[in-house]
């Protein structure tokens, strides 16, 4: 069997192991799959399947489109929902200020792969040496932000929705708003 199959993943799967499971649901002997989305994130993931795996270095890079729940005010060691909460700072916030804000980041921007990323380093993914305490230097690599659209207001515990269009390489969006927001907040 050859072509492709469009998978829903859900939420507590590696895109690895969605895969891997695509293959043993099918009886074939190869699968892959076209990008990684974090474990914990729900979403349509390419799969290859037999002979359409050799042809995934020509697919073109695309543009993307997420949305995100997005909390003000919590840092964790994993800078996701899955790690453990580090500071909880108040965050007072008016919905045009935000808005304000969110637009200061369409366009072309730098953003450094942060180190729980799937992103490889010498073959190894940055998020099991961040595991394991290791923390090393990662090249910062452009992306765009082609529009960020605020689907519903902030609610008392300062938790919103966004919907996201941007290239492929984003990562972990709501961890580069808040790291970004805190520094332009200000300003």
């Amino acid at each position: 069997m050859t072509g492709f199959i469009f998978l829903d993943k859900p939420e507590g799967l590696t895109s690895f192991v969605a895969a891997n499971r695509v293959k043993r649901i099918l009886k074939i002997n190869k699968t892959g799959h076209t990008g990684t989305l974090d474990p914990m994130a729900t979403g349509v993931l390419p799969v290859m399947l037999g002979g359409a795996t050799r042809f995934s270095q020509y697919l073109p890079t695309h543009d993307k489109a997420y949305r995100a729940r997005i909390l003000l005010g919590t840092v964790t060691d994993t800078l996701d929902i899955t790690g453990t909460v580090l500071e909880k700072n108040p965050v007072n916030v008016s919905v045009d200020r935000l808005n304000e804000v969110i637009d200061r980041f369409v366009g072309s921007i730098s953003q450094l792969p942060p180190m729980y990323s799937a992103v490889s380093k010498d073959g190894v993914r940055l998020y099991k040496l961040a595991r394991q305490g290791i923390e090393i230097e990662r090249e910062a690599r452009n992306v765009v932000i082609h529009y960020i659209k605020l689907l519903d207001v902030p609610d008392e515990n300062n938790e919103f929705e966004i919907e996201v269009s941007c290239s492929a390489g984003r990562y972990r969006f709501r961890t580069w708003l808040r790291r970004n927001y805190n520094r332009t907040a200000a300003h």
